[in-house]
């Protein structure tokens, strides 16, 4: 949260380009084209909105789903615009390869 609040973003940012109907399924497979690493059987993808607060300064944090590289998930169907993305909002993915253990289930990494 340091990063975006200081008017940045992180150094290993991605730029995607997609529609608000895209899924969290069709957004792991892009970042996979990008990153091989990210290709292994296993790696969890932990997809948050990164987005301005309008009440006060500052960003804020949703998180909205997660997505396993070789197998299905109940939130690969989960869309953008379900989960009330806005154009100009930011979306975190914390990568974590399959020989890392992945965080307990309904925690993603902290912000």
């Amino acid at each position: 949260m340091d990063v975006f609040s200081r008017g940045n973003v992180p150094s290993s940012d991605l730029q995607i380009y997609t529609w608000m109907y895209a899924t969290l399924k069709e957004l792991t497979s892009l970042v996979k084209e990008v990153y091989p690493e990210a290709r292994k059987k296993g790696t969890h993808f932990n997809f948050a909105i990164v987005f301005t607060d309008v009440k006060r300064p500052g960003y804020r944090v949703k998180k909205v789903g997660s997505t396993v590289s070789g197998r299905e998930g109940t939130d690969d169907s989960v869309t953008l615009q379900l989960q009330k993305f806005q154009i100009g909002d930011y979306l975190d993915i914390a990568i974590i390869s399959p020989n890392r253990s992945p965080p307990p289930s309904g925690h993603m990494r902290p912000y």
